[in-house]
């Protein structure tokens, strides 16, 4: 029955295109899905996560617990409360060196949706921690399609504005008042040894566990934020047989701290 729950977290996600801002990424597309007799197992259990999902800070996060990274990395700063949990699925982005016969591949940034989890943290951790993998196995979420019912579960965009700075955008029409931020990486863990490598069971590993302090100077409603339970991301270990650029896709939760 776990599965199924999760299932449908994964297969009813879908979420608008990626604003007009200048990326660090490429663009991706397709639909997230789940089959007919799928559906009509876990709707029930669906509707009820979303609809408290739906407004951010309904659920009591103070319950919410951070899985811990097998190297751990530190606290949140005094005084910072969670505020809002995310599943992103997206994409790691790297180029290559074509020059450079041993050349390796060079991070460039990632470009992701987020989708609110934010109940299923503070309620149902068992059933976060299996999200990430479920969700790199499904093609990445593309519809604008604001009747649709799951257009309500999206937070927001992750990408970045230049090859350091991370950039989470919660704004969107649905709650234009949610924030946003501009982070850098303050710390990281590798991902545990038997972390989802890639797609369908093969891939060249798992991107590592982060915390991300907000940037100096930028204005941020967010001031801190944690990658964990990642799946997949890594590029290959050398640049051979490789175009000048390429994604690899991932997917990951993301706790946002005020």
């Amino acid at each position: 029955m776990l599965w199924i729950q999760v299932a449908f977290v994964a297969a009813v996600a879908a979420a608008a295109p990626a604003p007009a801002e200048k990326r660090w990424g490429g663009d991706h597309g397709g639909h997230w899905w789940a089959t007919p007799s799928q559906t009509s197992d876990y709707i029930d259990f669906g509707k009820r996560w979303r609809s408290r999902d739906a407004v951010n800070g309904i659920c009591d996060l103070s319950k919410a617990q951070m899985p811990v990274a097998p190297t751990p990395l530190p606290s949140p700063a005094a005084g910072l409360v969670l505020s809002h949990v995310a599943l992103g699925r997206g994409t790691q982005n790297y180029t290559c060196d074509l020059s450079n016969s041993t050349a390796i591949p060079v991070a460039a940034g990632a470009l992701a949706t987020l989708f609110n989890v934010s109940c299923i943290a503070a309620d149902l951790p068992d059933l976060l921690s299996k999200l990430s993998p479920i969700a790199l196995d499904l093609p990445v979420p593309a519809s604008s399609d604001k009747s649709s019912p799951v257009y309500n579960s999206m937070s927001g965009r992750h990408y970045f504005t230049d090859l350091t700075t991370a950039f989470f955008n919660l704004d969107t029409e649905l709650h234009p008042s949610w924030g946003q931020g501009s982070f850098k990486k303050a710390n990281s863990s590798a991902a545990p040894a038997d972390a989802t490598k890639g797609q369908f069971g093969k891939g060249d590993g798992t991107v590592p566990w982060l915390k991300l302090n907000a940037k100096m100077g930028a204005v941020n409603q967010y001031q801190e934020v944690y990658r964990l339970n990642t799946a997949g991301g890594q590029p290959p270990k050398t640049c051979k047989g490789s175009p000048a650029s390429f994604e690899v896709q991932y997917s990951a939760e993301y706790w946002l701290y005020k």
